[in-house]
């Protein structure tokens, strides 16, 4: 949830820091700090602040500093509230060492204790302290060694960078189930929580895995573990582009994601689509084909927007393959008492590929006996290198905090993976080529409802009085009323609550008047008729009700107060395209409002701790 990012090199260090601090401002913080030393004088910039990296940034600036090497990071509070003492980097008693942490240290307390007994005091209400003091105490003249005994004596989970005066040009780095890497550029070294910190550097890389430690210097990067054994490691070259980086022209990361969505699918496509035969393929599951093929059941494990993806999942799956399919929050999975096989699969379904409680989950299942699979967007994160196979988003970085294409790319492929699998048992070639040919129409038709923006924006700045929403779908929309709940709550701070239509009678209805507006899903369907019998008992409770319906329904017109046209597509692939409209009123909603979109308060893009 936090950022680092560390640099080693000939250049100013401290832009190159600053810079990297702005690009991880979307994984969400709330006090930001940076400590870079200069080699010659051995001179060091120590500033911390709360709230945006600009407020720091207006700091350092004032020092006109030029160092060499460096650490900076943007924290999300855990232990202790958002105030500078508490902002990192953390130090010692002695002043000359700087530390940075993501994740949580769970026995600082006590070690806490035994440090204040031999003297140590400390100025912050934060785990991490602990750590700075703990190698300060363990030091005897070798840094590594002081480091490697420390992180030997800590319960929990760390992503840490630590640089010490009295050992200049060096920079330490670590992890344990938070995520470290390493960027190999020319004469420098970078390393960062995200590639995105550092991609306008290099783009090869080099991934630690958990307890494993790096020493940057001048010369060359030396790998070992926490026992100090050497490590060999070459660099990868990932495919990524700093175009995330840049709004080209829209007002936040957030529209530009939405309106990317036609590209995301293409991407998430490309290569993966076998009309003539009916079928998908995916080489990242071909390894584990013949496995998958003898499944009896798959679980999807997921959080957030990811975790309705999988409740959309469930659906296609039910209808396309032979599996029992079930859907849990990752958060609740590992705590059930499981009983788990190599007939049962688990898919681990993250955004990032470092969400924490998925990354538990899938290791539990992993544990148990199950066969592992994951669908993450990013290229070698610990999701992806923990699954036993798994396929890839390929949509490029996402800035804004609240996900949008990356539901759609994840939707879109379990597509492809339900189809992968149906096909090569009962699924039929005809059904499998009508299917294909639906999902190649998809970009088109999302292209026809971002034409439309300008009447969901009004349709939003007409309810912008509202405090409370009801969203309701049935069947395949169920999951998309919820994730429409969510995008609205998660960047406007306004209350919504998604529900199964049929569920609207055994509780919710009794919120409905004319305050509290209700989001109907109303496309074509089996159930369209059902959905506007729950429409016509929140009219009769002069609720009010903005209908997302298929083009050419004039009837529907005559029952809400509200109407947003989707175009028409086979009822699986529905939810894909009723779930943009809802993305628009919720990014207009909130603009209208005036609220940090792209940063929502209290929340992160990347959730790496439980």
């Amino acid at each position: 949830m936090c950022g680092i990012i560390c640099y080693i090199g000939k250049q100013n260090s401290v832009p190159i820091l600053i810079e990297g601090l702005k690009r991880l401002e979307y994984r969400g913080y709330d006090s930001a700090g940076i400590a870079s030393l200069d080699s010659e004088s051995n001179n060091v910039l120590f500033v911390k602040s709360v709230g945006k990296v600009s407020e720091l940034e207006k700091k350092v600036k004032s020092h006109k500093f030029k160092g060499d090497y460096g650490i900076a990071h943007t924290r999300w509070a855990t232990h202790g509230k958002p105030t500078e003492s508490n902002a990192h980097p953390h130090t010692d008693c002695s002043k000359k060492l700087f530390l940075i942490h993501n994740g949580i240290i769970e026995n600082y307390e006590v070690l806490k204790r035994e440090l204040e007994k031999k003297g140590h005091r400390f100025v912050s209400d934060t785990d991490t302290e602990v750590l700075a003091h703990l190698i300060e105490d363990n030091l005897d003249g070798n840094f590594e060694d002081a480091v490697r005994k420390s992180l030997g004596m800590v319960e929990g989970t760390f992503g840490i960078a630590v640089i010490h005066r009295d050992f200049p040009r060096k920079i330490i780095v670590a992890r344990r189930g938070s995520p470290l890497i390493i960027g190999v550029g020319e004469g420098e070294y970078l390393a960062a929580s995200d590639v995105n910190a550092f991609i306008r550097y290099t783009n090869r890389v080099i991934y630690l895995n958990d307890d494993e430690m790096a020493l940057l210097n001048d010369d060359n990067i030396v790998i070992t573990d926490l026992n100090l054994n050497r490590i060999s490691k070459e660099p990868e070259t990932i495919d990524w582009s700093v175009e995330g980086d840049d709004k080209k022209g829209f007002k936040h990361f957030m529209l530009k994601e939405i309106y990317e969505q036609p590209k995301t699918v293409e991407n998430a496509i490309r290569g993966r689509l076998i009309e003539g035969e009916g079928i998908s393929k995916l080489g990242g599951l071909e390894p584990v084909i013949e496995k998958i093929m003898n499944l009896k059941k798959l679980t999807f494990v997921s959080c957030g927007t990811s975790f309705y993806a999988g409740l959309y999942g469930k659906y296609i799956f039910e209808r396309l393959t032979d599996l029992d399919v079930y859907v849990d929050y990752a958060s609740e999975f590992r705590y059930r008492n499981l009983k788990l096989s190599e007939y049962d699969g688990v898919m681990a379904i993250s955004q990032s590929g470092e969400t924490a409680d998925t990354l538990a989950a899938l290791r539990e299942a992993k544990r148990k006996g199950a066969l592992v699979l994951g669908l993450v967007n990013v290229v070698g994160s610990t999701i992806a290198k923990e699954t036993d196979a798994g396929v890839y988003c390929h949509a490029g970085p996402e800035i804004g905090v609240a996900s949008t294409k990356i539901f759609v790319s994840q939707c879109v492929i379990l597509n492809l993976i339900a189809l992968l699998i149906g096909r090569r048992k009962g699924l039929s070639i005809f059904d499998g080529m009508n299917l294909i040919r639906e999902i190649k129409k998809l970009p088109e038709h999302i292209k026809t409802i971002l034409e439309n923006g300008n009447v969901i924006r009004d349709i939003a700045r007409k309810y912008l009085s509202f405090k409370d929403f009801l969203y309701i779908g049935r069947h395949l929309n169920y999951p998309v009323a919820m994730e429409g709940a969510l995008k609205l709550k998660e960047i406007s701070y306004v209350h919504a609550e998604g529900y199964p239509a049929g569920e609207m009678k055994h509780g919710p209805i009794s919120l409905i008047d004319e305050n509290f507006p209700t989001v109907a899903i109303a496309t074509n369907g089996f159930t369209y008729e059902k959905i506007v019998s729950n429409i016509q008992e929140i009219k009769a409770r002069n609720g009010k009700v903005i209908a997302i319906a298929t083009e050419g329904n004039t009837e529907i017109e005559k029952i809400v107060d509200d109407i947003i046209f989707v175009p028409e597509t086979i009822d699986i692939l529905q939810p894909i395209l009723n779930v943009i409209p809802l993305q628009l009123f919720a990014y207009y909603f909130a603009d209208f409002k005036g609220c940090d979109i792209d940063k929502p308060r209290n929340l992160a893009k990347s959730v790496t701790v439980e």
